[in-house]
């Protein structure tokens, strides 16, 4: 039997379990668990381990596999990567690719730095253009009116290049309260504007059509606006662009422009990533880690999350044929910050720190050679000779990609545990789900027990860069400042970040945002969502 608390069973009877044609909810919790574990096994053994680990809330994957497996529906993947080209039509087809994953639970990501600025010629009507920021407002209109069958809300990451003539209009986007409500947003910086801030030069914005420089700026004038941004409203984030294509193990296919709408899955136009993470809370034995546990469950958690890629009904052609000749998956962790408590580390020490790495290179480790093993007895991705794994001497690799570490904001709710890498957010909050609904969570004060606004953002930056050291894809971490934080915080936390190599970073000042999902229980007070 699962081991579902009073939370999990709320969200489980709100958003996962099956209904029938009236509505009426179908399966129990188990039957669920039993639902997925049949779909996506191949063989009777491999259900058995499969259930056993999610019925322990040791393994969850994500929310598409938990409530489409075994269903009509069939898609099984979290995160998509849509391309949008120069064109009204191209641009409206985007939309329509959006429409259909959102329609089946995925959550979608697109860069906006291939349209013509605002004002630039159209030659065809011989008008001018309205730009991206005008654009990206009707793909917000269209995920608001789908909802994703209202099991999941719409969620997208809109992402624009800093030499992009519009780059002011989308760094002040969201300082208008009531606009792109299913949007998360994020500026791609590059090593030569980060260069450019550290030594007051100026930057060519260029136009994409004509690939020609409109005009030069202040590099540091573009970072203050984005910092002063962050600080106000907690958009935009930043990505690093060169960062990510450099360590890309298939950058021989193109460049990545964008990532999914939490920023830890960078990918290739039209491609998806399906997602799984394993619960550390429960990784422990006699006040240590239990290593031969977790190393066992890191193996049938690859096997699960590869054998998703073939039981995974795709939504578009584009999408099932690049994900098939890449094959990539995301093992991540959740519970993190329980299993630290549990050993009696503070988050904000070194100890937790070189707890971190171990765990990170561990699963890293133990992933890609549980993937060696499958492309031996599969074979390998269509793309392997064309990777970084086959140049750097690998003879198998099932999958382009192994580990990335998600936000996990509703399996965690579901695990019982901590979300992803996160620090608890506070002894006693309520997280707002789906319809209203408000589920509450107490943590009990101990030695180890420091919540987010107790830690410094120099220690939540350095927890995310050694996961991201370990890490294949991207690591999805909110960087949490107090309401007394300054811009400098906020500057400092972004510099910081680019300068230890994390992919790219999101901060969040305490009450910048009126609304929120989550909520401390002693104040009311709405914060971020984590």
């Amino acid at each position: 039997m699962s081991e579902f608390n009073q939370n999990a069973l709320a969200v489980l009877e709100k958003r996962y379990l099956l209904r029938n044609a009236a509505g009426q909810v179908i399966e129990t919790p188990d039957q669920l668990l039993q639902r997925v574990a049949r779909s996506i096994a191949n063989h009777q053994p491999e259900e058995k381990e499969f259930y056993t680990r999610l019925s322990k809330l040791e393994f969850l994957p994500n929310s598409p596999t938990l409530m489409n497996a075994g269903t009509a529906m069939g898609q099984l993947s979290a995160c998509f990567v849509i391309p949008v080209e120069d064109s009204l039509p191209g641009i409206f087809d985007a939309i329509k690719n959006m429409a259909l994953i959102q329609q089946s639970g995925g959550g979608t990501g697109f860069s906006f730095s291939r349209l013509r600025p605002k004002g630039d010629a159209v030659r065809t009507t011989h008008g001018v253009a309205s730009g991206p920021v005008s654009f990206m407002k009707i793909f917000d209109e269209a995920t608001e009116v789908i909802k994703q069958g209202g099991k999941r809300r719409g969620a997208n990451m809109g992402i624009l290049s800093v030499n992009h003539p519009d780059i002011i209009d989308f760094i002040t986007l969201k300082r208008e309260s009531d606009v792109l409500h299913n949007f998360n947003i994020s500026v791609a910086l590059n090593t030569q504007f980060m260069q450019a801030v550290e030594h007051d030069r100026e930057i060519d914005l260029i136009n994409p059509r004509t690939q020609k420089r409109v005009k030069s700026v202040s590099a540091r004038g573009i970072f203050d606006l984005i910092v002063d941004a962050a600080w106000k409203t907690g958009d935009p984030g930043v990505i690093f662009m060169d960062e990510i294509n450099r360590r890309h193990p298939l950058r021989e296919l193109g460049e990545i422009e964008a990532t999914n709408p939490c920023g830890e899955q960078p990918l290739l136009p039209y491609e998806s990533c399906n997602l799984g993470s394993i619960n550390l809370a429960k990784m422990t034995k006699n006040d240590r880690p239990d290593w031969d546990k977790l190393r066992a469950t890191v193996r049938m958690a690859v096997t699960f999350l590869d054998n998703v890629i073939d039981k995974n009904k795709y939504p578009l052609p584009q999408t099932r044929k690049i994900t098939l000749a890449n094959r990539k998956i995301g093992l991540g962790i959740m519970g993190f910050a329980d299993m630290l408590i549990g050993l009696g580390i503070r988050y904000d020490s070194e100890p937790a720190l070189e707890m971190a790495g171990k765990i990170a290179r561990f699963i890293k480790l133990e992933g890609h050679r549980r993937s060696q093993e499958l492309g031996k007895e599969k074979g390998s991705f269509p793309n392997f000779k064309k990777s970084t794994w086959y140049k750097k001497g690998y003879r198998s690799m099932r999958n382009g990609t192994v580990t990335t570490l998600a936000p996990t904001g509703t399996i965690s709710l579901m695990a019982g545990c901590s979300s992803g890498i996160e620090p608890i957010f506070s002894l006693e909050f309520t997280k707002e789900v789906l319809g209203g609904t408000r589920l509450s969570t107490r943590y009990e004060r101990t030695a180890a027990t420091v919540t987010s606004f107790e830690i410094a953002a120099e220690w939540q930056v350095r927890m995310q860069a050694i996961f991201q050291k370990h890490c294949d894809n991207a690591v999805s971490k909110t960087i949490n400042l107090s309401e007394k934080a300054t811009a400098e915080d906020v500057r400092h936390a972004f510099i910081m970040a680019y300068e230890l190599k994390c992919k790219g970073i999101t901060v969040y000042r305490y009450g910048s945002k009126p609304q929120q999902v989550l909520y401390r229980e002693d104040t009311g007070e709405p914060c971020c969502e984590i």
